[in-house]
């Protein structure tokens, strides 16, 4: 009986479409906040910047997830990059114009990017299955190979911010930017894999609201799957203004760009440690114990950091972060790929997606006015002490049980 050949290029490649994509996507994810509290000198505006700039991926992104069970994994990740630099160049060809960018024109670019934003990285996890059958990879190796890839890419992206703000100013810096994003979609089209199709359901693709609704229906079919999201949903509620406007306000406060963008890379550098463990261990504990542990950490590393202790004390505890979290990803992305079947996985990493863009839709501009009214460090043992809540309540609920079951659920 004749073996198929292990082929271990679709993985590589896709590997570093990620690493790329996810580099030119955290250098934003330091910029936009930095910008918008640059040209306003307030925190909240990197609330509001971050609020309104949610709204189109919120709308858009389970039509996205659509898009790419409809029209292929591949294809999607390619179109989705590559129109995410085109758009992004548009602030440094509109500052060589005019000689200035503004907080509305920062606004308007960043609502036209975010419309497709994260789909390049839902394309991404949803072909993984298919790259890791290509390789002969197990899906617990490959998603934790992919998240600390995606990890080592986020925390390249800040600290590269960090230094061409420096180097050549915030608005030629989307320069590198857009060519990260170009470069990505490049190394996408060297993907070549069979994506695998099932079988659709019988009212499936009549129309479009019925193709996004079946994200919706499966993901309430499938408990363990809603414990991950919510989960997910409160991080996103809680934590990601502490990343995105607490701490961002007291190192501008500081006047210290370095300090900020080395204590991102820090949490995502120790994230790749922690996700590049995810597959060892789990050979140790169960799905639901890997949860408890990951979540748990997260919340005790925080705490220290409410003080804004000196900058080793910062870098020290973010890296406790980045291992907290470091598994989780790959946890997810295990669980939803054994899960749900192929044709679907799209739209349900688009909700995923949705729930990383509505989260801080509906807090950040709250942060960030708490921030300007009560000061940075309040603001962040507040946060710090709901994560930990939302970890004791999540670690302690009765379905958590069914993450251990790797069947096929929906």
């Amino acid at each position: 009986m004749q073996t198929t050949k292990r082929r271990i290029s679709p993985f590589v490649f896709l590997q570093l479409s990620s690493f790329i994509g996810f580099s030119s996507g955290s250098m934003v994810f330091m910029l936009m906040p930095w910008m918008a509290i640059q040209l306003t000198g307030q925190a909240s505006a990197a609330g509001l910047a971050v609020t309104l700039t949610s709204i189109p991926g919120l709308l858009l992104s389970p039509i996205v997830g659509s898009i790419i069970d409809k029209y292929g994994r591949r294809r999607s990740s390619i179109f989705i990059e590559l129109v995410n630099a085109f758009v992004t160049m548009a602030i440094p060809l509109w500052a060589a114009a005019t000689g200035q960018v503004n907080f509305a024109f920062l606004i308007i670019v960043m609502l036209v990017r975010s419309a497709v934003g994260s789909g390049g990285a839902t394309a991404r996890k949803s072909l993984l299955p298919d790259a890791a059958a290509a390789g002969k990879i197990s899906l617990e190796r490959a998603n934790s190979i992919h998240e600390s890839i995606v990890a080592a890419g986020f925390a390249i992206g800040p600290a590269l911010a960090a230094l061409c703000i420096q180097w050549f100013g915030t608005n030629d810096t989307f320069w590198i930017v857009a060519g990260l994003g170009a470069l990505s979609g490049f190394a996408a089209m060297l993907i070549r894999v069979v994506e695998h199709r099932d079988a659709h359901d019988d009212d499936e693709g009549r129309h479009w609201a019925s193709y996004v609704v079946q994200g919706f229906k499966i993901l309430f079919n499938t408990p363990s799957v809603l414990l991950l999201l919510a989960t997910m949903l409160g991080l996103a509620i809680i934590y990601l203004p502490t990343e995105m406007v607490v701490l961002p306000a007291l190192y501008n406060q500081a006047k210290d760009p370095q300090g900020l963008g080395f204590l991102i890379s820090t949490m995502a550098i120790f994230t790749t440690v922690g996700s590049l463990g995810f597959e060892k261990i789990t050979k140790h504990l169960s799905y639901s114990n890997t949860f408890r542990l990951s979540t748990l950490t997260l919340a005790a590393s925080m705490i220290p950091m409410a003080f804004f202790p000196p900058q080793w004390a910062m870098l020290l505890c973010g890296a406790l972060l980045g291992l907290g979290w470091g598994p989780l990803p790959p946890l997810v992305n295990t669980v939803i790929q054994r899960k749900i079947p192929a044709n679907k996985r799209g739209r349900v990493f688009s909700l995923e997606m949705t729930i990383w863009t509505a989260g801080p839709m509906t807090s950040m501009s709250l942060v960030g006015w708490g921030v300007d009214a009560l000061g940075g460090k309040p603001m962040y043992a507040l946060l710090a002490a709901l994560v930990l809540l939302a970890a004791l309540f999540a670690s302690t609920r009765k379905v958590i049980g069914e993450l251990n079951r790797v069947d096929f659920e929906a």
